[in-house]
């Protein structure tokens, strides 16, 4: 003869496992947001540092690598102001250089301020 509570406790324990499964889901995806992907400054900086790393070495042909960064940085979306004044800034200096066929002093100065701000929004992203 079965124990009436044994087998109600067992009801119980069955009942249980799936309501326990999803709260350990739950808790397990609230603390680990980054699994879901880069934030969307992250993934902006990830862009611009993809894009600034490649073309010709900038200072061997500073010329054709600022040809080379053109389109790449036109395609930057972000919704950080400060990132995308810092990026529209880059490519008008690299669109001066490109037209001009030179490095005009203006541009090469627009290309370190740019740079520097950049680097501070996204650590060695123009490096």
């Amino acid at each position: 003869m079965t124990n009436p509570s044994k087998s109600a406790l067992a009801r119980i324990g069955w009942l249980a496992l799936p309501a326990a499964a999803v709260l350990l889901g739950a808790c397990s995806s609230a603390a680990h947001p980054a699994a879901h992907g880069p934030g969307p400054r992250q993934a902006a900086c990830n862009q611009v540092s993809g894009a600034l790393a490649d073309g010709p070495d900038s200072d061997t042909d500073p010329v054709g690598y600022a040809q080379a960064q053109i389109i790449p940085l036109s395609q930057v979306r972000t919704s950080d102001s400060a990132l995308a004044a810092a990026v529209a800034r880059l490519d008008r200096a690299y669109r001066q250089i490109a037209a001009s066929n030179a490095v005009p002093a203006a541009a090469r100065q627009d290309v370190a301020t740019a740079s520097k701000q950049i680097n501070a929004i996204c650590p060695g992203a123009a490096s």
